[in-house]
């Protein structure tokens, strides 16, 4: 845009020379009549110094002429030559040889008194008869200063005469001279000059708007509306294209009009008038030419991403469609029972099994089609598409899925067959246990020799039950439980080896496990699992005990909250989002709503598939060592930037909520869940879910430290604010309007934030630079790898809610030319950039109060872009995604009442308006309390005043004072 924005600026500045109409709106065309008449022309000849002459010949009706007719004519003559001509001042010559004295008074009063240029000249041909000439003589001498003019007015008596002060070469052939022009010819070329030059203009704005709408335009979220702004795109740039053909020929043809009359002979040579039209019209047709490139070369940019735009929704949509056919093949592959009846059953199984394994790889809308469509993503990856960070995930996610299907596939056809086989053995010994009770004979039994054989046949039998090793079923249900036994072992023998007194197994106190609702069963559990579950549990609850408290405290606060989460997740879904296509709530569904279900839900789905089949398994995996949390973080990095795409629709989300969050429809989905929140609040603990991850990461490594795993749960940590941070970011690189690039190819965004601005520019007049150094400006930087942008953030609020802000972009440098001074005067708050050696210069400094240090002495290595990142006074705190709109009190100590050498804290009420503030207090095994639905401040033991630190979610504050014996919470709702 920028691009365009000067190449308008040139035409509009040749449009101004041409035609003038801020000052002089007159065209030739609007007095079109009035030139025909010719009383007054503009012939193109020049006096000795270069003044332009304007002549007024010998026309019998100028007495007659009305006086706007003759103002509009000389105002529109004056108007066409260049602001260096005009400016040295205008010759008019009145040619009265045949007229009378009254003729020549009434032409000297009307130059008098309404002539608009700069007079340097007034020569009269006087009349040529004897009497006038004498009557001319008296009256100019008398009438002289009636005029009031102040430049000469000169009489001639003969052309001779004129010729003396005009060079002959510059008089039109009726004043002597040899200067050709039509007066007709002159009109035609004025008419068709300014014409071209309207064109111009109107083709210049159609351009910009055309670009402005184009920037402006927000990518449609389905398939149809992206097709429909692509054609209609494409429609009014074929239109616009005609239009500059068109601008183009005109000019062209009116170009070569013009040589033709240059080249029509050798010794005609071009007026200075002529030569500034042919000028004029040769930087038009160039202008014009340079403003078509550059709308090509923004139109293909733009054409570009609207067809990857298409891409990616063909892809999301056939994402959606292949997702929910392999959760249709997951959920028939859970359906089937592992175990069966007899062998006939089993045997039923297998070939469900092995149909349903033909059915996903042979079909098209199953794994196979999986496979090809994350093959599909990973191409959009390889050319570059401009949404890699959407694409990436959903391959990430297929392929996923379909290792998951393979693997249950295989584990399930081992123990079937395993099952088979035991089944098959079972009734093998059965068939021969009655076939050997049936062929005894009663009547040989009744005597001593017969029951003893008999006797013996039966003993026989059964000690071949034994060796038929039916535990076989037991111990592949108990394998995982052998597997923790011997994990234990070795444990506890290590562990043995370390202490000197043996430790006393207690149970967990049954307190300690926050109540919480059994999650739905998918199928009732046999008896081999029933004992599976025993026995895991029993193992479990002996071997915690071992561990450390408090890291024990953290991994159950982690798992049971993050089951609690998926819970959560889990009925939005199934109460909310599926409702929508419930036919019984379809008439409670406000229309406001009809299709906007992506918008209200975002990728919620996606989240919560990642977290109950994946992410929840793996945090469980991790209670009995949980040195392996910060691997489980670390290994699904690429899966939790997931969030990303969920916070950047949270601003939709919450504008959709707004919208519809009073209809039936969600009053009754509620009351059928039985939530005492509203669906907004539940949809709010994605975001505090993400940022929860971090505080937690944080309390076990204090808890670990030079421990086994510490490295890990560094690493991790280190990634999950990564992550917060980068999806704080991407929030508020999204709300950058009017950049005319790819964000994509500028590098890693490395800092942003708000900051006052002084501007200090070589070129500028001083007066211009004061102005400038004494008045801050407002800009929001964003520090990339290769430049720095320059924005003004724009914050509007719509209906009493804050809307998200937009950065309007202003101008950017690129960093290889960018220098740095560390202090202004002495004001560490302050430092300067530069640009290509002090040409211009931006002294910076922090626009809001900030918790870090405002210095540029790391901004300062700006020769490594990679060393930028650690100016401290750039970071942004990863909270911001959360809306913080108070702060509240800092606490005062007090002594507690039931301790004598216990910390406390007085916690006063806050001033604030309408606000509500409830205290309460807590014994310390109710921790699982303070994990609730926000973010809240965990401390332990005795804390200082230093060690306070407030993360207010939305309009409800948590805050906690953990001391030794008890804890006192203090809720503000605002």
């Amino acid at each position: 845009m920028n691009i365009w924005v000067a190449r308008y600026g040139a035409l509009f500045m040749l449009e101004h020379e041409i035609m003038q109409q801020e000052i002089r709106p007159l065209l030739a065309v609007d007095i079109i009549e009035q030139l025909h008449r010719q009383f007054a022309l503009l012939s193109g000849g020049r006096g000795k110094d270069g003044a332009p002459i304007i002549t007024f010949p010998e026309y019998s009706g100028f007495n007659d002429l009305p006086d706007d007719d003759f103002l509009n004519v000389v105002t529109y003559l004056t108007s066409i030559p260049s602001m260096d001509a005009a400016s040295i001042g205008f010759i008019v010559i009145i040619d009265r040889r045949r007229d009378k004295w009254s003729s020549v008074k009434a032409s000297l009063a009307r130059i008098a008194g309404a002539f608009p240029g700069n007079l340097q000249l007034v020569l009269v041909l006087r009349p040529s008869r004897l009497i006038q000439r004498t009557i001319a003589d008296i009256g100019i001498r008398l009438h002289r200063d009636d005029f009031k003019m102040k430049v000469p007015i000169v009489m001639l008596n003969s052309l001779s005469d004129l010729q003396g002060y005009i060079d002959k070469g510059q008089l039109t052939c009726e004043l002597g001279g040899n200067l050709e022009y039509c007066h007709s010819q002159w009109i035609h070329h004025r008419t068709a000059i300014e014409n071209f030059a309207l064109t111009v203009k109107t083709t210049a704005h159609m351009l910009q708007k055309f670009g402005t709408d184009l920037a402006e335009t927000e990518l449609p979220n389905d398939v149809q509306c992206t097709k429909d702004l692509l054609a209609s795109h494409s429609e009014k740039h074929s239109k616009l294209k005609d239009e500059l053909k068109l601008a183009m020929k005109q000019g062209t043809t009116l170009l070569s009009c013009i040589r033709d009359q240059a080249n029509k002979s050798e010794s005609h040579k071009l007026n200075p008038d002529e030569t500034e039209n042919l000028t004029t019209v040769e930087r038009l047709l160039a202008q014009l030419d340079e403003t078509e490139n550059a709308f090509e070369q923004f139109w293909s940019r733009h054409h570009l991403k609207l067809e990857q735009c298409l891409q990616l929704r063909h892809f999301e949509q056939d994402f959606r469609e292949v997702k929910v056919s392999l959760d249709g093949s997951m959920e028939a592959l859970a359906g089937l029972s592992d175990t069966g009846d007899g062998a006939a059953h089993v045997e039923q199984l297998l070939k469900d099994l092995k149909a349903l394994e033909d059915k996903t790889q042979v079909k098209p809308d199953h794994i196979l089609k999986a496979q090809l469509h994350a093959l599909h993503g990973d191409q959009l990856i390889q050319s570059n598409h401009y949404a890699v960070d959407s694409i990436r995930p959903k391959c990430v996610e297929l392929r996923r899925i379909c290792d998951d299907f393979s693997n249950e596939a295989k584990k399930k056809l081992g123990i079937l067959s395993k099952s088979l086989e035991i089944q098959r053995g079972i009734e093998k010994w059965c068939e021969s246990g009655v076939y050997l009770l049936a062929s005894q004979a009663l009547d040989k039994c009744q005597s001593q020799e017969g029951a003893e054989s008999a006797l013996q046949d039966i003993e026989n039998f059964m000690e071949m039950a034994e060796k038929l090793e039916l535990d076989t079923i037991l111990s592949i249900l108990l394998a995982d439980v052998q597997e923790m036994f011997e994990k234990r072992h070795v444990s506890l023998k290590r562990l043995s080896a370390k202490q000197t007194r043996p430790v006393q197994p207690v149970a967990p106190r049954p307190e300690s496990s926050p109540k919480r609702p059994t999650p739905k069963s998918p199928r009732p559990a046999s008896t081999g699992e029933l004992h599976y579950q025993a026995y895991t549990k029993l193992l479990t609850n002996e071997c915690l005990n071992i561990l450390n408290p408090n890291i024990l405290h953290i991994m159950t606060e982690l798992i049971e909250t993050e089951r609690l989460y998926v819970e959560e997740l889990q009925s939005i879904m199934e109460g909310y989002a599926a409702a929508l296509d419930n036919s019984e709530l379809s008439h409670l569904i406000p229309p406001g709503l009809d299709n906007k279900k992506e918008v209200l839900f975002g990728n919620l789905s996606e989240i919560y598939e990642f977290h109950n089949r994946t992410f929840l398994k793996e945090l469980e995996n991790c209670i009995e060592k949980p040195e392996l949390v910060g691997t489980c973080f670390l290994k699904r990095k690429e899966e939790l930037q997931i969030y990303e795409k969920y916070c950047q629709n949270k601003p939709r989300s919450e504008a959709l909520w707004r919208q519809c969050g009073d209809s039936l429809f969600f009053q009754e989905c509620q009351k059928r869940l039985d939530h005492k929140l509203s669906l907004d609040a539940y949809l709010l603990k994605p975001v505090q879910r993400i940022t929860k991850y971090q505080l937690m990461l944080k309390e076990m490594l204090k808890c670990s430290k030079n421990s086994e795993g510490t490295v890990e749960l560094e690493e991790a940590l280190a990634t999950m604010l990564d992550i917060i941070k980068s999806v704080n970011d991407s929030m508020h690189q999204i709300a950058i309007t009017g950049f005319e690039g790819n964000l994509s190819e500028l590098g890693k965004l490395l800092m942003q934030g708000s900051f006052n601005i002084w501007t200090d520019h070589k070129k500028v007049h001083s007066k211009v630079k004061d102005l400038a150094r004494f008045k801050p400006m407002q800009r929001h930087l964003f520090l990339y790898n290769k430049i720095l942008l320059f924005c003004k953030k724009r914050e509007e609020t719509s209906d009493g809610h804050e809307k998200s802000p937009s950065y309007s972009f202003k101008h950017s440098l690129k960093m290889s030319a960018v220098g740095i001074t560390e202090n202004v005067k002495g004001d560490n708050k302050k430092f300067e950039v530069w640009y290509n050696g002090r040409e211009e210069v931006y002294i910076v400094q922090v626009g809001l109060p900030f918790p870090f240090h405002c210095s540029g002495s790391h901004f300062s290595q700006s020769a490594d872009v990679s060393r930028l990142g650690s100016l401290t006074a750039f970071k942004q705190p990863y909270l911001l995604l959360l809306k913080c709109h108070n702060t509240p009190p800092v606490p005062k100590k007090r002594e507690s009442p039931h301790s004598g050498n216990t910390s406390l804290y007085n916690v006063p009420s806050p001033v604030l308006t309408g606000c509500h503030v409830e205290t309460m207090k807590m014994k310390h095994h109710h921790m699982s309390e303070i994990s609730s639905t926000g973010t809240s401040l965990l401390c332990r033991g005795r804390i200082s005043d230093q060690e306070k630190t407030y993360m207010p979610i939305c309009k409800r504050h948590n805050i906690y004072y953990i001391g030794l014996t008890e804890t006192v919470k203090m809720q503000i709702c605002v």
